[in-house]
């Protein structure tokens, strides 16, 4: 049995498995405050190539609830796409820190500019807005739940928008790594710290054990962040785990490998698929694929590869979504070719 369920799967890239065994019997000091830790901060500062604060955390929806938390005052709210990880796949997570998702519609799981404008300006526009939630931020995430990647004109649009009523941008980049590395991405690290005002890197979805690393943009990390970190159990003792990861991580570019793999890999599932005659829910440029199969693909899946049930289209049809990442291998591909035949 082949899986293609999700992009976390399997355990450790091996280059970040042999530094944790390598750093393993060495004593370091709890919660972040280890050579590493302060090591990885650094390495990523410098790919951004810009003055940022950064913080490491255990895995996403930790780290979503938390940055919301955090810079949000009390009264306010996130805007989201209605098919947004925070709004419909994260228990509930930013809601139950205190803060409502306001979910608008998109379109292949994007938010567009204009739409968050209109949405906002209706708010305001409101004679009862005073009793309503406050929209103080806007989420997005790139790669989006569908695998589609807005381009730096979107991104620059929505950041206008968040500029002109004072909201926040925060990019979820769980699988940022298969965004940067796409072939249609025309964003950068040091864009994502022009437009945004906080992002995170994903390293759970990138060959990561565990671990996102935060980046605040505008000198604006929110006061006693460990605080929000700890408070809501995402603050390792061993903290040198997530340290010594990111570190290898953004050692002589390895995060970036990893999302190139995924990318080259998942652009091989998708020849295989077109040859034999697959349809395809959406357009991702990225690790994630979404096929349309009938009954006699689903027969030919059985017993012998995993992917994800996306939705069921109707009685005969169902998508499924295929992800790729960095311990994907040709052997894996070439089964799914003979099953498939």
């Amino acid at each position: 049995m082949i899986s293609f369920e999700s992009d976390y799967i399997t355990g450790v890239h091996p280059e970040i498995l042999n530094k944790l065994a390598e750093t393993n019997l060495e004593s370091m000091p709890g919660y972040g405050a280890d050579r590493f830790c302060e090591s990885a901060k650094l390495k990523i500062a410098a790919a951004c190539c810009r003055n940022v604060d950064v913080e490491l955390l255990t895995g996403g929806t930790q780290t979503n609830a938390i940055v919301i938390a955090a810079m949000l005052k009390d009264y306010e709210g996130v805007i989201a796409a209605q098919t947004g990880h925070i709004n419909g796949h994260e228990a509930g997570a930013v809601e139950y820190a205190g803060h409502k998702v306001l979910p608008i519609p998109g379109s292949a799981g994007k938010l567009d500019a204009a739409a968050v404008d209109k949405y906002v300006a209706a708010f305001y526009a409101d004679a009862s807005h005073e009793h309503m939630v406050f929209p103080g931020m806007v989420y997005v995430s790139y790669p989006t739940e569908y695998g589609t990647l807005y381009t730096k004109r979107e991104l620059t649009d929505i950041a206008a928008v968040c500029r002109k009523y004072g909201m926040k941008l925060f990019l979820d980049g769980a699988r940022l790594a298969y965004g940067l590395m796409s072939r249609e991405s025309d964003i950068s690290l040091g864009d994502l710290c022009d437009l945004c005002d906080v992002f995170y890197i994903g390293g759970t979805k990138a060959g990561a054990l565990c671990g996102e690393a935060v980046v605040f943009t505008k000198q604006n990390k929110p006061p006693h962040f460990l605080n929000f970190i700890k408070k809501r159990g995402a603050l390792l003792a061993k903290g040198r785990l997530l340290g010594v990861q990111f570190d290898a991580l953004f050692t002589d570019d390895l995060y970036f490998r990893i999302g190139l793999h995924g990318i080259k890999t998942a652009e091989k599932l998708r020849n295989i698929m077109s040859r034999h005659g697959a349809e395809y829910y959406v357009d991702s440029p990225t690790n994630q694929t979404f096929v349309v199969a009938d009954r006699t693909m689903m027969k030919k899946l059985e017993g012998n590869i995993r992917a994800d049930l996306w939705e069921k289209l109707d009685e005969e049809r169902t998508v499924l979504r295929f992800a790729t990442c960095w311990s994907t291998s040709d052997a894996d591909l070439e089964f799914l070719d003979r099953v498939l035949n």
